[in-house]
């Protein structure tokens, strides 16, 4: 296999659209779809559902999304720090950093100076990742700390909580739901919804599913999309309510009302990732985001 279907595979997994791949990948959708099928080919099995009007994930595709994503960075990787070496920079430690979307930046934002100051000689390398390529990629030693969301199997990974985030929900000024001072699943059943894609952020979709579950309504996911300015966006524009966390909500959105959800499982827990014997780099950093997480958290009232 090569970069091309690499490429090809995760770009339509997060598009779920060949056309909107190519346009991405600046390829024709004719090499984009061969890409995909040579892959297919070389795997052995099918990596999407494909019907004239949809496009989905097999349960192949699903689970070696992550390995794909973790094999393009540490390509990238390889790529830059062999460019670097041709050109007779010495070499020099690095810590590559992973992210997922939705996460609170201000925080990662804040340590990595301090970081720097006491680690000079050492190279870091921010990257988004989502939490489930995350765990692949530090149990191949590719990445050396993440920052994402709780989720199932992180064995041999090590993950703490950094801090537990409500979910919100963004809600035209005008719509009849924008009065109440926190929503239920119960009162979003009907309701068209906008959220992240699952194969971004597995653990938060997860999540979200278990509070209309044990709310007994029904989760209406009408469309997603991999940012929160994305998302605002589409309720802005009429199409439905969006569901987010308070941390990803770098500003108030205008014309749109943040509402709190209420309820069993409205919550999901931000967690720092490092491998079972992390660099001293990344232990530092972990102790850093640990250290203004916690300064981050209102004191209990009294």
């Amino acid at each position: 296999m090569d970069r091309i279907e690499l490429e090809a595979f995760v770009a339509v997994a997060e598009e779920l659209h060949f056309g909107r791949a190519a346009a991405r990948l600046h390829r024709g959708q004719p090499t984009v779809s061969d890409a995909v099928r040579r892959l297919e080919n070389t795997l052995g099995g099918r990596l999407f559902h494909r019907t004239s009007r949809r496009v989905s994930l097999t349960d192949l595709g699903e689970a070696l999304l992550p390995d794909a994503r973790a094999a393009l960075a540490q390509l990238r990787r390889f790529q830059q720090r062999g460019r670097s070496l041709a050109a007779g920079e010495a070499a020099r430690s690095t810590l590559v950093v992973a992210h997922a979307e939705y996460t609170g930046q201000q925080l990662l934002l804040r340590c990595l100076p301090r970081l720097r100051e006491r680690f000079p000689d050492v190279t870091i390398v921010p990257e988004a990742m989502p939490t489930t390529a995350q765990v692949t990629a530090l149990r191949a030693g590719t990445i050396g700390l993440g920052i994402g969301w709780a989720t199932g199997d992180v064995t041999g990974v090590r993950a703490r909580v950094l801090s537990t985030e409500r979910f919100m929900a963004l809600v035209p000024a005008a719509h009849p739901l924008a009065g109440h001072a926190e929503l239920s699943a119960a009162e979003l059943s009907t309701t068209d919804l906008l959220t992240w894609p699952h194969q971004i952020n597995s653990g938060l979709c997860d999540r979200l599913l278990s509070a209309f579950h044990i709310g007994g309504a029904d989760l209406r996911i009408i469309r997603t999309a991999d940012s929160v300015h994305a998302i605002a966006a589409h309720v802005a524009a009429g199409t439905g309510i969006g569901i987010t966390v308070e941390s990803a909500l770098d500003h108030r959105p205008p014309g749109l009302r943040v509402i709190p959800l209420a309820g069993p499982s409205t919550t999901a827990d931000q967690v720092v990732l490092t491998p079972a014997e992390p660099s001293d780099t990344a232990t530092a950093l972990r102790d850093l985001l640990l250290q203004s997480a916690s300064a981050d958290t209102p004191a209990p009232a009294h």
